[in-house]
């Protein structure tokens, strides 16, 4: 079978990896996207002296799940008053990572609106201008360091837009453990479902290959170890730094997979729910899990590979799993209703992201 397996990021991983950051700007001058809490962490004054003048400003009014309505206003301001600057540096979870990859590019016509209409029509196109992009994640979760997906939320109209470029890729990723350990344990949680979700979501799903299999199973195994001691003993080092690889190893993985059904029912969730990304892409797991077996044998063999059980415990095995982490797998236990539910998978299934999986056809 051919297939072909691509990463532009230029990854460097491991505690103190950080002070690597002037190294890769290489006397570029960049402005620092962080989220609100950065500066009292004490990363602000890291970077600052890692960068020295380099620095030209700080752009740190992020919000979680980046809207329309706010990045209107963070978009045009950013171009207004960086414009002559090279590169942004963002540093945070996935909403800081998301803004960055927005703030980073103006398409033909220049202003958000255009940029905003191009999403929703799920248009590409060659921006006018660009930032080179920096990601140092805080977070072990998103991926979003290896990966050219920024989600933007529109909930006035009740929409999700993905914006994705060859633009929006980041130039390299900077994974530095020590960053994820001010996370407190609802993030932790939260970000380590996240990872293992896209791990789990790479293995099922039409796109994957050699490459993305042999990443994705060794971040779900390595989630699946890590994250129920990491949320007891959240000062631990090393089970930082396992957590911080798990997620950097999904990330790649789904870098070339995309996502599936369980990212297309969490938007929804998200949406209409309010529930937090890494718990909607991560309780229905073991129900998607039960419909990918017996879909595709090589599809099989691989999610073996992830568990220590026989394949057809499985989906009980992970719903006990998710469940002694206080994560309930029932639509119920969210507010959605039987019929509610069914009509959401079957949307889902349709869905950019649902037909990315393996039983979609099989519905």
């Amino acid at each position: 079978m051919a297939w072909t397996y691509h990463n532009p990021v230029a990854v460097t991983f491991g505690n103190g990896s950080l002070e690597r950051l002037g190294a890769t700007l290489s006397r570029r001058r960049a402005v620092l996207v962080a989220f609100p809490e950065a500066a009292a962490l004490g990363y602000l004054d890291a970077v600052r002296r890692t960068l020295g003048a380099a620095l030209a400003g700080v752009v740190d009014d992020i919000e979680p799940n980046p809207d329309v309505v706010h990045l209107r206003e963070l978009h045009t301001r950013f171009w207004r008053d960086f414009e002559s600057v090279d590169a942004i540096v963002a540093l945070g979870g996935g909403s800081t990572l998301d803004t960055a990859k927005v703030l980073a590019v103006t398409p033909p016509a220049g202003d958000f609106d255009a940029l905003v209409a191009k999403l929703a029509a799920a248009e590409t196109f060659v921006p006018a201008r660009t930032k080179a992009l920096i990601a140092v994640p805080t977070t072990a979760g998103t991926g979003s360091e290896v990966t050219p997906w920024a989600t933007v939320w529109d909930r006035a109209t009740a929409r999700k837009h993905s914006l994705h470029l060859r633009e929006t890729w980041p130039e390299a990723a900077i994974v530095d453990p020590r960053l994820t350990a001010s996370a407190p344990r609802s993030i932790t949680l939260q970000s380590g479902l996240d990872a293992l979700s896209h791990a789990l979501e790479a293995i099922w799903n039409v796109n994957a290959n050699d490459v993305s299999d042999t990443l994705a199973v060794s971040a779900a195994r390595r989630m699946q170890r890590t994250l129920p001691a990491l949320v007891d003993q959240l000062g631990d080092v090393s089970l930082r730094e396992q957590a911080a690889l798990a997620a950097l190893e999904a990330g790649l993985a789904f870098s070339n997979t995309r996502t599936a059904l369980a990212h297309s029912i969490s938007y929804e969730m998200t949406l209409r729910h309010g529930l937090p990304h890494g718990i909607a892409c991560s309780f229905t797991l073991p129900l998607v899990l039960e419909r990918a077996l017996g879909k595709r044998p090589d599809r099989d063999a691989v999610l073996a590979r992830v568990f220590d059980v026989p394949l057809a415990r499985a989906p009980a095995h992970l719903a006990s799993w998710l469940e002694s982490l206080g994560v309930s797998t029932a639509f119920e236990s969210y507010g959605v209703t039987a019929d509610e539910s069914r009509t959401m998978v079957d949307t889902a299934l349709r869905g950019a992201r649902g037909r990315n999986f393996i039983g979609a056809t099989a519905g």
